[in-house]
């Protein structure tokens, strides 16, 4: 009986460093999205809900909510389609084809913020590259203050985004199809099965497990997205590039830290309720090789 025990004591300072940098803070949390802990307040008083019926009765919310869901729907689904073409691409025997995976992937391992940076002088209306190249080959009149214009400034983040994560999709649809055995395909082609037959009834349904952690990746790390606004737009013009994470640093900034603390409990609740059903919706799809 001791020696069925004994595995488990390996597994007490793993427990205690989760409960204590994990569980501990997200409990501590909840408490104080209850209070009105502020900066400038002498003392921390419990309200109630009052931060929630606060938080629920603030515009801002609803264009932080349309625009968090409107961002995380666009990439989860280009950058899984975009992934997944340069998978594929890449899984043939071409020349330079790691040459060409690397430079794929490498846009994921530069930071965000630098990034940021990078496509803020990319996208200047006088001096950037996007501009100078629509007015070089004639096309003037396309070319817009992509940053700074309501009706271009959420899109021009989404493809910037999309630039960044792409890549590890594709490393990810990468590995889902070497497991595809070779004869099985082979087979199928002896048959007389097309290209895109093999594709929809051979290859996409093996590479379902690897789908279903693309698009949960996805879909999680786009709900949460800040460094890119951030610097790009910084939530603007106006709110229109508004999202979860620039309105929590907006009001932790001010101090707010029971209300800020709130707002970042209702993302959380988001990312479970989107994300749990979606899990479970793929994990159906899957099936064993």
């Amino acid at each position: 009986m001791e020696r069925r025990k004994y595995p488990l004591y390996f597994s007490f300072p793993a427990v205690a460093v989760f409960l204590l940098f994990f569980i501990a803070p997200t409990l501590i949390g909840v408490y104080y999205s209850f209070t009105d802990w502020n900066i400038n307040a002498d003392s921390v008083t419990f309200i109630g809900f009052d931060n929630y019926a606060a938080l629920f009765q603030e515009p801002r919310l609803g264009k932080a909510l349309s625009n968090t869901l409107i961002f995380a729907a666009a990439v989860t689904v280009l950058q899984n389609a975009i992934g997944l073409a340069l998978a594929l691409v890449m899984n043939e025997s071409i020349k330079m084809r790691n040459f060409f995976r690397m430079v794929f992937f490498m846009p994921y391992v530069i930071a965000p913020i630098v990034i940021g940076y990078v496509f803020r002088a990319i996208y200047h209306p006088e001096h950037g590259i996007v501009n100078t190249i629509l007015n070089g080959i004639g096309l003037d009149f396309m070319a817009q203050d992509w940053l700074n214009d309501p009706k271009w400034a959420l899109f021009s983040i989404i493809v910037t985004d999309l630039w960044r994560v792409s890549g590890f999709t594709m490393v990810i649809y990468l590995a889902g199809l070497q497991f595809i055995p070779k004869d099985l395909l082979e087979s199928a082609s002896i048959d007389g099965a097309s290209y895109w037959h093999r594709l929809k009834n051979i290859v996409l349904p093996l590479i379902a497990s690897s789908t279903t952690v693309n698009i949960l990746l996805s879909l999680i790390g786009s709900m949460k997205v800040f460094e890119m606004v951030m610097v790009l737009t910084d939530g603007g013009p106006g709110y229109t590039t508004e999202v979860f994470y620039t309105y929590i640093r907006s009001t932790f900034s001010m101090g707010q830290m029971g209300y800020s603390t709130a707002i970042n409990l209702v993302l959380f609740a988001l990312v479970t309720l989107v994300g749990i059903p979606v899990l479970t919706a793929l994990k159906k799809r899957e099936v064993e090789m």
